[in-house]
């Protein structure tokens, strides 16, 4: 009876434990706040997953030489940084959304000079849709890190 007992405790234990690990499974997305002014609390929550966690990643249009591409002949060299030879790199984030438009974009990693940090947020600011990344064929937000370089 003891042992049985046991043995039916165990098994509900093991049960037990298992049940969040697989909703963490399920659910590894993040939170970013933003502001919404019409709304009573006045910041929104959006979730987003990383990158690497999701099963197909967004993609712009074009690949990774379509991405190149545009950001060589989007990203114009800040006049004053050009005329005092001033390099740097910029480590941006962003938020590809479930239509594919790009939102919530930061800088992570400045490269020291303000030209370079506005010019590359306004980049990726302009950049077309993508295609949406996907968990378990239904599309998600899903954040991107992206470096853009100012080299001459």
């Amino acid at each position: 009876m003891e042992k049985a007992l046991r043995i039916d405790l165990l098994i509900f234990l093991s049960l037990f434990m298992m049940i969040p690990l697989a909703a963490d499974a399920q659910r590894n997305a993040r939170r970013v706040g933003q502001v919404n002014p019409m709304s009573p609390e006045r910041l929104q929550y959006i979730e987003f997953y990383e990158f690497e966690q999701v099963d197909v990643q967004p993609e712009f249009p074009g690949g990774e030489r379509g991405l190149v591409n545009y950001i060589n002949n989007t990203r114009e060299y800040p006049y004053n940084e050009y005329v005092h030879h001033q390099q740097g790199r910029v480590l941006c984030s962003f938020i590809i959304g479930t239509d594919g438009r790009v939102s919530h974009i930061q800088v992570i990693r400045s490269s020291g000079y303000a030209a370079f940090d506005q010019e590359a947020m306004r980049v990726i600011k302009k950049m077309p849709r993508w295609e949406a990344g996907r968990v378990r064929s239904s599309k998600v937000n899903v954040r991107c890190i992206l470096p853009i370089a100012f080299r001459l």
